[in-house]
């Protein structure tokens, strides 16, 4: 399966708001909610795809002539790229009837795992909604990330019986969704945590845990003093606050701060293997991305999932080569322009 043919059949069968573009970069989607658009103007989200575009990569062909290894090792697991797939939420709402979270999360959790990567999984109002993710990545021996709403703790520990249940390697929390209007005024009450909040919440769990939604060295620390194992550097591609800085513009200054005393993950407008390169040049050890793989089931179910897995991958691979990484830790920020 080819990756224009994946884009071609996603087209004919997304709701009116996606519309599966060669390239996704915001502006078609703009400030489409329901849809997989930003909130207010749609800024944050267009301008995190152009800050990577921005960063250019230097080509050095003068080395060892070495193949590329893509490999990345996380929390005790070797996956075949530094990168995964992000969790989504209310697929059937913002892009189309076609799949639900439930069978969603089915095709893209095992998908992934065959491919050699891991898919986080997203959380909802709904319960099944969680206990499906769970169950597919039971499936796949472990090899997933579920992603818990900022909920109030008893509905975490209730979430975090789940999760341990399936075996997944690590488990993370998305606190920038506290600014998801659906999580506002709920009951259960969900939103914003306090570092000692957070640590409680660490407290429920022996896994790894990672912190999703982290846009400031500040945020950065304190989740470092709760206990995380990781974060991911996220603004939720834009659809919590309009007017944030991008991704790209903040990765840096964090991971000098963290200084590799934990895990960086990166998500927000990356959509190429350069640019999965050029988050690790700034201090990432993975990516997330997410809207593709939406565009990848809808378009092509399991064998649409593992072409766009390919395609990214061999994005990476050629450009590593071609800058004179031979491994991910070779990567360094001298191979880039920014």
């Amino acid at each position: 399966m080819k990756y224009e043919e994946i884009l071609k059949t996603a087209r004919n069968c997304m709701g009116p708001y996606c519309k599966a573009c060669s390239v996704c970069n915001g502006r078609a989607c703009r400030n489409q909610i329901p849809g997989p658009g930003a909130k207010g103007s749609g800024d944050t989200a267009i301008r995190n795809y152009q800050k990577w575009q921005e960063i250019r990569v230097n080509m050095d062909t003068l080395c060892e002539n070495l193949p590329a290894d893509t490999s990345l090792e996380l929390f005790g697991k070797t996956f075949r790229y530094p990168f995964f797939a992000g969790p989504a939420g209310a697929v059937n709402l913002h892009y189309s009837e076609k799949y639900t979270d439930v069978t969603y999360n089915e095709v893209l959790v095992s998908s992934c795992a065959d491919a050699g990567i891991a898919a986080f999984t997203g959380d909802g109002t709904n319960p099944e909604v969680m206990c499906a993710a769970t169950e597919a990545i039971r499936k796949t021996g472990g090899l997933g990330v579920p992603t818990v709403k900022p909920w109030n703790l008893q509905t975490i520990r209730e979430k975090f019986a789940q999760v341990h249940s399936c075996g997944a390697f690590a488990v993370a929390m998305d606190v920038d969704a506290a600014g998801l209007p659906f999580l506002k005024n709920m009951t259960p009450p969900a939103g914003r945590k306090s570092e000692q909040e957070l640590a409680e919440i660490m407290k429920e769990t022996n896994l790894p845990f990672i912190v999703k939604g982290v846009m400031t060295v500040r945020g950065a620390l304190k989740a470092k003093e709760a206990g995380a194992k990781a974060i991911v550097v996220s603004n939720h591609g834009g659809r919590v606050l309009d007017q944030c800085p991008s991704t790209a513009e903040v990765l840096k200054e964090i991971s000098d701060a963290v200084e590799g005393s934990m895990k960086i993950l990166v998500d927000g407008g990356i959509r190429s293997g350069a640019d999965v390169f050029k988050a690790l040049a700034l201090g990432a050890d993975g990516v997330l991305i997410c809207r593709p793989f939406v565009t990848a089931v809808y378009g092509g179910g399991s064998d649409g999932v593992r072409t766009y897995i390919d395609k990214i991958g061999s994005e990476l691979e050629d450009t590593m080569v071609m800058c004179g990484a031979d491994s991910l830790k070779k990567i360094t920020r001298e191979m880039i322009r920014f």
